[in-house]
């Protein structure tokens, strides 16, 4: 197994309290195979896991004169210094888990209830995240290095 130079690490991780309810954000989360985050809403195998940009994040929100948090997008992973952009289609390492992130995750009109902009702001250059199935289950915390991973 060969991992490229891109890393980045862990910012935050949320999860959902309810549908629609506010998110919570939590140090450390457990991610299940074939499955999301123990403390998360069950979701599709698919989208076990969804990860935003903070940088990406931050390009938003200033363009709206906005500090909302960044779980507000209500996805599970906030990632400092990596590639999201470039991630569709490859599998990367989260902390302990291996992720095989299968697309972007479209900003939806729930976003504008948010904040009146914020779909919008979220299109450009992958600024909503993108959502893959978990692989191989395990912990992930605040921290912890994100890096793509070629399977030899």
């Amino acid at each position: 197994m060969s991992i490229h130079s891109a890393r980045g690490n862990v910012a935050g991780i949320a999860v959902r309290t309810s549908r629609m309810g506010p998110m919570r954000e939590i140090a450390e989360a457990v991610a299940m195979t074939g499955a999301g985050l123990d403390e998360d809403l069950r979701v599709s195998r698919r989208r076990g896991l969804t990860l935003i940009s903070a940088e990406g994040w931050e390009e938003s929100i200033r363009e709206l004169d906005s500090d909302l948090p960044w779980y507000s997008r209500r996805a599970n992973v906030l990632v400092e210094g990596f590639p999201l952009e470039i991630s569709i289609g490859k599998t990367l390492s989260v902390g302990e888990v291996t992720v095989k992130i299968h697309g972007e995750t479209e900003p939806c009109p729930a976003m504008d209830e948010v904040h009146p902009g914020l779909q919008e702001a979220l299109r450009p250059n992958l600024r909503a995240g993108v959502y893959g199935e978990i692989l191989q289950g395990g912990a992930i915390r605040v921290g912890d290095s994100i890096a793509f991973v070629d399977r030899l």
